[in-house]
């Protein structure tokens, strides 16, 4: 991490032609001042738009400069100015976006298999959505405009590349379907068509990947897919880091970071985040992020232990808004104290999660989105991985709702647990209808018979609920133990409210019969059968948290992190990788959905007097510390936890543990 920018800006400057004299009031030297004033390290500034224009006096084509641009070295004059600030600017070039070419090469595009092209955006007429085949003459013309790139800005001037929107579409053009029979693939296949889209943008990185390497070896090499998951895997060679775009109000909601973000750190390269100053979404002229939401954004990529990126656009005039440099200003100020805590650090974590993506595809699944809510509210430490990572790394593997059973991922799993690895797996993970699992010790017999049905809290599962009947919003499986204990109980409803049955508004209520088990534990290993984090994803019961917090306690002694604060209290523990100490993030937040499109936050609402607990293991402490300021907190040491009291927490707050040599 500490070759990274920690304090960036990724510039918008998507033009129309329609708009006249851009670029006017450009003036150097005050826009790298106002970035200077804004602690800003890096800004990611503009080739060539999504409307196909230049913005460099370019010598292949210098046709396709923007038709109405006044300054003609803008992209130089802005490399040279923040250079001599010591400010990097990495460089934007669109890829399958490209207005110009989507009117002048309708040939080059993507289209369906009713031959329309492929809007993967959805917007109707006028946009530049329409998709680029990489496949097609496209390709050619992209490598002359990344050449004539490098050599009008030259390659001592370059400190990256940004390249964006690169998206697997099931293309028909005759180009992907020549290359796809002459690999012999079925092209009947969805499947197999999309498998084959994946390659070739695999393929595409590592020729562009090469050219840039050969030419300006010490450049940034990235490409923006807007997510990151398991499909990168096979390409990272072809980057030099990771930039993670997620801004929260612009479609991707706050569930997409945190859980993006805890895989994406697992992949062995440098990473940075990425929201926007916008209130919504890219360019939202004029706009600005309320500054509680700005702040949580970012200071949450420092908890989740990566670099920072402010999404902006420019004017068309070529000035920067002083409003916005005020808010990003705000922001980075804080994080240029903090960031030599956080640049040599890397999280310290107790559990795994399993990623559905890897095997559903499609982004971040539900049941994802719901473990990752479960386990933040609860203050547990935990990276997101995939099949083929090591799991000797973590104490606890939670395998959530829908991960499909494989021989070779059953046997990887239980050679971990005869190391001593404690597992939780819920409804369908790693089951196969009709057979016994030996790992769950329990036979599965596929969907319960009720669409819902209910469970008993015990002294074992549900501790802290009334020992009543609580309802399960989604339909359970149902398993038959063979090997396994059964920790707590389904209750039947009357009836599935379906033929001549219903009752009320809703589902029939309990009819007190016992039914097949919600509950099990086979050695090491709890499994429980209703898709509990899909149903908190939807319905957030809380009786589904304090279920798989009591399973949690049955199978660790005790976590690495605890507090009596609210559960909106989000903590992220990382290890200082020079010094061994401990930095203790804390971020308190809350979103809310006020208006009818997004969540955002306006307020902070403080915290007085927290109290948290780490595990100490064998180590001895020498001293706790806020940041930056280094003021000592009095702490205390009980068995094997240390105890220490945070008299206010407004926003963020960093703790620093240090520990005896």
């Amino acid at each position: 991490m500490s070759e990274l920018s920690y304090r960036q800006v990724h510039l918008d400057f998507h033009t129309s032609e329609h708009i006249p004299d851009i670029g006017k009031d450009f003036d150097g030297e005050q826009f790298a001042e106002t970035l200077q004033a804004a602690h800003v390290d890096s800004i990611t500034c503009f080739a060539r738009c999504h409307h196909g224009w230049l913005y460099y006096p370019s010598k292949n084509r210098p046709d396709l400069m923007h038709p109405n641009l006044v300054a003609e070295n803008l992209l130089l004059d802005q490399i040279d100015s923040c250079h001599r600030r010591g400010i990097k600017v990495p460089i934007y070039t669109t890829v399958q976006w490209d207005a110009y070419i989507s009117r002048n090469h309708p040939e080059w595009l993507a289209i369906d298999e009713n031959g329309d092209y492929i809007n993967t955006q959805g917007v109707a007429e006028p946009h530049f959505y329409n998709t680029i085949c990489l496949n097609s003459d496209y390709r050619d013309y992209f490598k002359a405009h990344l050449l004539d790139l490098i050599e009008v800005v030259g390659p001592e001037r370059i400190d990256g590349l940004f390249m964006d929107i690169l998206f697997r579409v099931d293309c028909h053009c005759t180009h992907c379907m020549k290359q796809m029979e002459a690999r012999g693939i079925d092209t009947t296949q969805k499947s197999e068509r999309l498998q084959y889209a994946g390659d070739m943008l695999d393929e595409f990185r590592a020729e562009i990947s090469a050219l840039i390497k050969e030419r300006v070896p010490h450049a940034g090499i990235f490409y923006n897919s807007s997510h990151i998951g398991p499909n990168a895997k096979a390409s990272l060679d072809s980057y030099t880091h990771l930039e993670l775009e997620s801004l929260p109000s612009g479609g991707w909601g706050y569930d997409h970071f945190p859980a993006t973000a805890r895989y994406a750190r697992c992949l062995n390269k440098d990473l940075i985040g990425m929201t926007g100053k916008f209130h919504t979404y890219w360019g939202d002229f004029h706009s600005l992020k309320n500054k509680a939401a700005l702040e949580f954004e970012v200071f949450q990529m420092l908890a989740m232990g990566t670099a920072c990126s402010i999404g902006d656009q420019l004017h068309p005039n070529g000035t920067l808004s002083p409003a916005a440099y005020d808010l990003i200003g705000h922001v980075y100020g804080s994080v240029k104290e903090l960031e030599p805590y956080c640049k040599h650090s890397k999280p310290v974590v107790e559990m795994a999660v399993l990623t559905p993506e890897e095997f559903t595809g499609g982004g971040v699944h539900p049941s994802l989105i719901g473990t990752v809510r479960m386990l933040q509210e609860l203050s547990y430490q935990f990276n997101i991985i995939d099949s083929s990572m090591d799991l000797d790394a973590y104490s606890l593997l939670i395998l959530p709702d829908v991960i499909p059973y494989q021989a070779a991922l059953m046997e990887k799993i239980r050679t971990y647990v005869e190391r001593g690895g404690k597992v939780i797996g819920t409804h369908e993970s790693l089951q196969q209808i009709g057979q016994e699992n030996p790992l769950y010790g329990h036979t599965y017999h596929g969907a319960s018979t009720y669409d819902r049905d209910f469970v008993l809290p015990n002294e074992t599962i549900g501790k802290e609920l009334p020992k009543e009947a609580f309802v399960m919003y989604g339909q359970g499986a149902e398993v038959s133990p063979t090997t396994a204990d059964t920790l707590m109980d389904t209750v039947q409803p009357y009836f599935n409210r379906e033929g001549e049955t219903f009752c009320s508004h809703q589902h029939a209520p309990s009819s007190g019969k016992i039914g097949h088990p919600a509950v099990t534990k086979h050695g090491n290993v709890i499994y429980f059968s209703h898709p509990i984090f899909r149903i908190y994803r939807k319905n957030c019961p809380a009786w589904c948290k304090q279920m798989l917090q009591d399973a949690v306690s049955l199978l660790l002694d005790t976590p690495l992190v605890q507090h009596d604060g609210p559960s909106t209290l989000l903590t992220s523990l990382h290890e200082d990788e020079k010094t061994q100490a401990n930095i203790l993030h804390m971020l308190h937040y809350i979103t809310e959905k006020r208006s009818e499109d997004i969540y955002t936050i306006e307020d902070i609402i403080p915290l007085y007097h927290t109290t948290f607990q780490l595990r100490t293991a064998d180590k001895q402490v020498q001293s706790v510390q806020l940041l930056p300021s280094g003021e000592e907190i009095p702490f205390e040491i009980k068995g094997n936890q240390l105890l220490f009291t945070v008299e206010k927490i407004a926003g963020y707050r960093l703790i620093q543990i240090n520990w005896q040599a």
